[in-house]
């Protein structure tokens, strides 16, 4: 059996957080291999990339995702008792009421309802500010209330500027440790404890959520012994439908980015309805979101000429596995053109995840395809506006990245 190759670092968590996204292209580079291993947080990782590997990690009931992330990840982005952290029947029971959101109905229903609510958040800033938007912040207060709206959680205004706060935090400190992800929980507390309520007046029959909802379809799901969600459970599940789509706010920003560093493809946009969902999918393939999903192997299993034992530690390497040149040709160029006629790979296109969508992939991929390409047509079609001069250097070693100005627009009118 050959050796697995080393990083021979006691720890190699401050080199992580250093390096951010490129830690792991930077050494699977180095050793000239798809596979080496690495200390994180103290616990020895089979650091992967690539198809083979993103075909062997998503294996179904290969891997359990329980205890597979740091607990200062997992409590912003999942936390105990969600979908993410289930296996097997129990997993798979879970997922189909995600998936249930998942229509084409409810998906144009959604992308819709972005839209409006950015032109409407558009026109208001226009009368307020002078037009001048930080899109990246505008944008989760445009996904935050469209989403509340498309599930049926009702919140007063006050109530919802402080959830969009709440849920932004989670994404902007799930890659760091520290003050700063303690205070992002506390803050992750309070939205959970928003939803619980609204979750119990549903039961309780004094708030009654329109049929279909995600409110409707969560508060009343049931789990395999036949008993209702915990309500405390339903809440970390309503906020594993929010949080992402406000995350969706971060590939757009890099969508705008996109726009503003590739002329001709803003002039496309504007008049070719099959160029907008190639451009969105460059732009989830390139864009820095979470680098890693992480797992622990649940049985023993041989992986090329290495064999694995139950209870190993595996990090799969997204942000790699995007610019891998034995898939991708040109791998770093923005190119959306490839994306037309493209039929579709599961192991090379992983931004949020890889595999078959009753698996571990993100049950939300097509909502965040859909709302991208009808936020695109929005933004290019509907709104005028100039990109004044500002910094949009972007950190790869903050994780979730993004330009450092937050991309900044000034909105000259709106169609």
């Amino acid at each position: 059996m050959p050796q697995i190759a080393q990083d021979n670092a006691l720890d190699s968590s401050l080199a992580f957080y250093r390096e951010g996204y490129e830690f792991f292209r930077h050494r699977h580079r180095q050793f000239h291999t798809d596979i080496f291993q690495a200390k994180l947080l103290g616990k020895t990782y089979n650091c992967v990339f690539g198809e083979d590997a993103a075909r062997m990690f998503y294996e179904p009931d290969r891997f359990t995702r329980q205890g597979a992330l740091p607990s200062s990840t997992l409590k912003l982005l999942q936390d105990e008792g969600s979908v993410a952290v289930l296996d097997a029947e129990a997993h798979a029971q879970r997922k189909q009421m995600f998936l249930s959101l998942m229509t084409p109905e409810h998906l144009r229903a959604f992308a819709q309802l972005a839209s409006e609510v950015l032109l409407d958040a558009a026109a208001d800033q226009r009368s307020q500010n002078g037009g001048v938007i930080n899109l990246d912040q505008a944008l989760r207060g445009v996904l935050c209330d469209a989403a509340c709206r498309w599930i049926d959680i009702r919140l007063e205004r006050s109530e919802l500027q402080r959830l969009t706060g709440e849920l932004g935090a989670m994404i902007d400190n799930a890659g760091t440790i520290g003050p700063a992800n303690w205070t992002a929980r506390i803050r992750r507390w309070h939205s959970e404890q928003l939803l619980r309520q609204q979750v119990e007046r549903v039961r309780a029959g004094s708030l009654v959520p329109r049929g279909g909802s995600g409110l409707e379809i969560i508060a009343s799901h049931r789990e395999p012994n036949g008993q209702l969600l915990a309500p405390e459970i339903c809440a970390v599940e309503l906020l594993n439908v929010l949080r992402p789509i406000v995350a969706i706010s971060r590939f757009m920003t890099f969508a705008a980015l996109a726009l503003h560093q590739h002329s001709a493809a803003h002039a496309q946009l504007r008049s070719d309805d099959a160029f907008l969902e190639p451009f969105v999918q460059e732009v989830r393939r390139l864009t820095p979101f979470f680098p890693v999903v992480a797992g622990i192997a649940r049985e023993d299993f041989d992986w090329r000429d290495y064999r694995f034992s139950k209870g190993d530690r595996f990090a799969l390497d997204l942000y790699g596995t995007n610019r891998d040149p034995r898939a991708w040709d040109d791998p770093e160029a923005f190119r959306p053109e490839r994306f037309i006629g493209w039929r579709g790979n599961a192991f090379t296109m992983i931004p949020q995840g890889g595999g078959d969508f009753g698996g571990h992939r993100c049950a939300g991929e097509w909502l965040t395809i859909a709302v991208m390409t009808s936020l695109m047509c929005t933004l290019v079609r509907e709104i005028e506006y100039e990109v004044p001069e500002q910094d949009l250097t972007v950190d790869l070693s903050r994780i979730p990245a993004a330009p450092k100005s937050g991309f900044v627009i000034d909105v000259k009118s709106l169609h």
